[in-house]
């Protein structure tokens, strides 16, 4: 049961990405999240209402510098999937995992309290080289800005991750930490509206159709559904199993692409897939292996958001 939570969760990611994806012709990035916040937040605000839980905080600082860099993750995100495939740009946000594993890697090394784990390096090394296989159908179509921002999502969104297991070695529960990331995230949206990301001319937001309306009905849910369930997954289930089942959202994203907009790939862009999936799963591995499983499941899972 633990591993149809988690294979839920990365459809509904990959769900949310296609959805934005679609919505991003007719809205912009900013809009993008300020309506994924909005309607997170309402749904959660309602959920945590009903059951009598508190929104108020011992830990606002920690809150908002969680919520400051994973909207400025989610921002770069968002940005790649409107300019790349969505498989492309759901790879580059997973790489996430790796950047954790190289951070405690070059922490242990730099204070000399761990020695080097070389078949670490190895994956570490070996994902940039995936890295540079999948980016270059972007580079030659003169994609690389939304190649670029998807490589700094995933360096961001993994500052993101350590944060929301801070929290939860706080005792921070985790609807807490995913309702501020979207109260965050919907102010942001606004900010970026009214500060020119939006309409070119009169109402800063663009007006709505049913289509429209019901693609960011279908991000918000979608979003929401999704962190509810890993986090779900990771209470019930063994860490280093649903950890690596999240990259099951790579090959939904590459279906979804596929079904919606004919996306193919040359043989090197799916060897480079191949080999960061590879190299996440190693270095997952690796960060699982080193965080006590109590620290991660009794508060909150690790990943309790996408970003």
């Amino acid at each position: 049961m633990p591993s149809l939570w988690m294979l839920f969760a990365s459809f509904a990611f990959a769900a949310m990405g296609a959805g934005v994806k679609l919505a991003s012709e007719f809205y912009t990035t900013s809009e993008l999240l300020f309506y994924r916040g909005l309607i997170g937040s309402v749904i959660l605000l309602a959920i945590v209402r009903q059951q009598g839980g508190t929104f108020r905080t011992p830990f606002p600082k920690a809150h908002l510098w969680r919520s400051a860099v994973g909207v400025t993750s989610l921002w770069l995100w968002f940005f790649a999937i409107s300019k790349l495939p969505l498989a492309t740009a759901m790879t580059l946000n997973y790489m996430a995992p790796i950047w954790i594993a190289a951070w405690m890697f070059l922490l242990g090394w730099w204070t000399k309290t761990k020695h080097a784990e070389w078949p670490l390096v190895l994956a570490v090394g070996a994902s940039f080289f995936g890295v540079t296989l999948v980016l270059q159908p972007a580079i030659a179509s003169n994609q690389w800005l939304g190649g670029l921002a998807g490589v700094c999502s995933s360096v961001i969104s993994a500052m993101a991750y350590m944060q929301v297991r801070k929290l939860g070695q706080m005792g921070e529960p985790e609807y807490r930490v995913v309702f501020y990331f979207s109260l965050t995230t919907a102010l942001a949206g606004m900010a970026g509206v009214i500060g020119g990301d939006g309409a070119e001319s009169g109402f800063p937001f663009h007006g709505h159709t049913l289509y429209g309306g019901l693609l960011l009905l279908g991000i918000g849910f979608a979003a929401l559904m999704a962190q509810m369930a890993m986090t779900r997954a990771y209470r019930v289930g063994k860490v280093l199993v649903v950890a690596n089942l999240q990259y099951t959202g790579i090959v939904f994203s590459s279906l979804w692409g596929l079904l919606l907009w004919g996306d193919r790939f040359d043989w090197h862009v799916w060897l480079g897939v191949g080999v960061i999936l590879a190299s996440g799963i190693a270095a997952t591995f690796y960060n699982t292996r080193s965080t006590a499983r109590g620290a991660v499941t009794e508060k909150t899972d690790p990943i309790a958001s996408e970003l």
